[in-house]
């Protein structure tokens, strides 16, 4: 196996690793979705590790979630997870991931916009499985679930983007 592959690899189980310590930082809220650093672990991994291997970090947390390793909010895990109110959010990681991924070495506004959209992507199946799960209409549902953590996301993410660029300057150091 070459030392890239192996590198790569590590790098993923890291990030994984630090999605499922930031879910675990978790406020429940009455709504039933608490505030947690998911959303600045997703993109933290997207904007750090590009396209792809920000994206299967990603995915291995949502698999070691889904048999039951307890790494989503609230010490919670399982497969049920991924089908209840909050699932809709754990799925749209995966967009948003790859969008974050996707911005990696764009221009200001490219970033940005793909950022957003990554954002409006996790919270638009947020919006839209908790509406379904819970029976409420899409627009009740954004406003409950989806609507208080707006703000907050976009400063995680930006703080996430911040962080990825001291990292990426950080590595480039120690190569030369």
């Amino acid at each position: 196996m070459k030392s890239t592959s192996i590198q790569n690899i590590t790098k993923i189980a890291m990030f994984a690793a630090i999605i499922a310590v930031c879910s675990l930082i978790s406020i429940p809220l009455p709504s039933g979705i608490p505030v947690t650093l998911q959303t600045f672990a997703i993109a933290l991994a997207g904007f750090s590790l590009g396209l792809k291997n920000g994206t299967i970090s990603v995915a291995v947390y949502l698999a070691i979630g889904a048999v039951g390793v307890p790494v989503f909010s609230g010490l919670t895990g399982g497969f049920a997870k991924l089908f209840g109110v909050t699932g809709g959010y754990l799925w749209g990681f995966l967009g948003m991931a790859a969008l974050c991924g996707l911005a990696v070495n764009k221009n200001k506004i490219l970033t940005v916009v793909l950022s957003v959209l990554g954002l409006a992507l996790c919270h638009g199946f947020g919006s839209l499985q908790f509406a379904f799960i819970s029976g409420s209409s899409p627009l009740q549902s954004f406003m409950i679930a989806s609507a208080p953590y707006l703000i907050k996301d976009i400063v995680s993410m930006a703080f996430a983007y911040t962080i990825a660029l001291a990292i990426q300057k950080a590595l480039s150091l120690r190569r030369a």
